[in-house]
């Protein structure tokens, strides 16, 4: 998986910590003071948006009189103590990081996340050293499934789009990483179950554990 390349992309939520029920819990609890309750659809709909189009669609369709940036920030607020403490990083994490810095690998994260909570996530686990740089889909055009944020962390780290190894969870996402001409790698996640037949043929690799690509025991 590894061979002939030189940086490693990674996306957040469902690939680096395992936090995709953090946001579940803040749907119910944000919607619920609203007075809504949480649509069957909405995750499908809102699934690969960058944290600002999410907020723009909530502010729409739920008629809320606040702010884009307000919405944001409520939001910031609601999930800074689980993403600076309490989600786990994924299985084998912590072996695979120092492994690829090793092997002279430049990482960064491409993520549709907010940064702050982002950069939260990754000071709290203390393994932000091991990332060159930190993009956001709110920094470019388009959000995943489009190819924009894979390309932009590829030309901050100055690396060919095919010399690129992209890990991801959803499916737009790896569609995401596809289109950027990268190779990518599925991982697997609760959330994202699902999907584990459309990720496993539209993914190059699919692995349960980081300890798998290690250990040359992932699925092709």
């Amino acid at each position: 998986m590894l061979k002939e390349k030189k940086a490693i992309l990674f996306d957040l939520d469902g690939t680096l910590v395992d936090s995709m029920w953090v946001w579940k819990d803040i749907d119910i609890e944000f919607l619920g003071n609203l007075g809504y309750t949480v649509p069957e659809d909405l995750q499908n709909i809102i699934e690969g948006m960058s944290f600002t189009e999410v907020a723009v669609y909530f502010k729409e369709r739920f008629h809320i009189p606040d702010s884009v940036e307000k919405i944001k920030e409520t939001w910031q607020e609601m999930a800074m103590d689980q993403y600076s403490r309490k989600v786990p990083l994924k299985p084998g994490l912590t072996r695979f990081l120092p492994f690829a810095k090793k092997l002279g690998m430049r990482m960064a994260v491409a993520s549709s996340n907010d940064r702050k909570l982002i950069e939260a996530a990754l000071t709290g686990h203390g393994i932000r050293e091991y990332f060159d740089c930190i993009i956001t889909s709110c920094e470019v055009k388009k959000s995943k499934p489009f190819p924009d944020v894979y390309l932009e962390a590829a030309r901050r780290l100055g690396i060919n789009p095919s010399d690129c190894l992209v890990f991801e969870d959803i499916v737009p996402g790896i569609l995401s990483g596809k289109a950027a001409g990268m190779t990518v790698c599925a991982v697997e996640d609760a959330y994202s179950r699902p999907q584990e037949k459309e990720k496993r043929e539209t993914a190059d690799y699919y692995i349960q554990s980081y300890e798998e690509v290690i250990a040359g025991t992932y699925e092709e």
